[in-house]
């Protein structure tokens, strides 16, 4: 529990000079200047529950609390968590029409029946939860496939929500209805209408803290993977080191999909243009 001081919610720039070296150094996130009046938003309410006496006060307990739990916190409330169902639905028309069957073909005359897949950066979970509709549902008996998803976000809170796996009904609006009775069972909570994610999916999703800027604790091989509106955060340097290593865990043939409002452009590497925000590893 925080201590109790009077707040103040002045952002003085050496504590937002701080704080940013901090969040550059630690997860890669680039908080130019333009970005302060959001980091005093954000933060202000830290300093308010712990009675802090200063944004100054409060980088020091964040960075001495033993358990840690406050800078998860602080890098909790400087990271974006947007996302939905099908969000960019065009890379999922892509995996169900073009990439999945393929990649069941090869498969089979690789006699194997291994999926890997990655939802790098998974916020609340719908992203890979969506993987995993399209999947199962691409397959014609997917009890005969041994399918994995890796979903890793740096957020601890929002991987909790992740493991949770409860939506209200609105965020599974663009769940096709077939697939939602499939996969997704109603029940009530408070008199208000919320969909719990059903064991088939569970059974083929893992969530796992990740920072991706430190070393990751796996070598892959992916199918494929997707690390969407994240690299817009990081500065080229840190991109291009990412997609490196992307490419080091990729199988032979595998994809990556990147965000809507990102691309490889200005990045050295040896991905195949396959169509915008999709690439393959030739």
């Amino acid at each position: 529990m925080l201590p109790a001081h009077a707040a103040a919610a002045t952002l003085a720039e050496k504590d937002f000079r701080r704080i940013s070296e901090l969040i550059q150094r630690y997860c890669g996130i680039n908080l130019h200047e333009g970005k302060k009046e959001l980091v005093r938003a954000r933060l202000a309410k830290r300093v308010r529950q712990g009675g802090l006496a200063s944004f100054t006060e409060y980088i020091e307990y964040a960075l001495n609390d033993p358990t840690h739990q406050e800078f998860s916190a602080l890098v909790d409330c400087l990271t974006t968590n947007t996302t939905s169902f099908f969000r960019e639905a065009d890379h999922f028309k892509f995996l169900r029409r073009a990439l999945l069957p393929s990649l069941i073909d090869r498969k089979r005359l690789q006699k194997s029946n291994k999926i890997r897949v990655w939802s790098a950066a998974c916020s609340s979970g719908e992203e890979p939860y969506s993987l995993a509709i399209t999947i199962l549902g691409g397959m014609g008996d997917p009890a005969a496939w041994d399918v994995r998803i890796l979903a890793t976000d740096i957020s601890t809170r929002m991987l909790e929500r992740c493991r949770v796996g409860l939506y209200p009904k609105e965020r599974v609006q663009p769940v096709p209805p077939q697939q939602r009775q499939k996969y997704l069972q109603a029940i009530r909570i408070d008199g208000e209408t919320h969909y719990e994610v059903a064991q088939d999916l569970r059974s083929v999703v893992r969530f796992r803290y990740l920072n991706l800027i430190e070393p990751w604790p796996f070598k892959g091989p992916f199918d494929f993977i997707f690390c969407r509106n994240v690299m817009i955060y990081f500065d080229k340097q840190t991109q291009g080191r990412l997609i490196s290593r992307f490419w080091d865990v990729l199988a032979p043939g595998g994809f990556l999909f990147v965000g809507h409002s990102e691309s490889l452009t200005g990045i050295k590497h040896s991905f195949r243009y396959v169509q915008p925000t999709i690439y393959e590893k030739v």
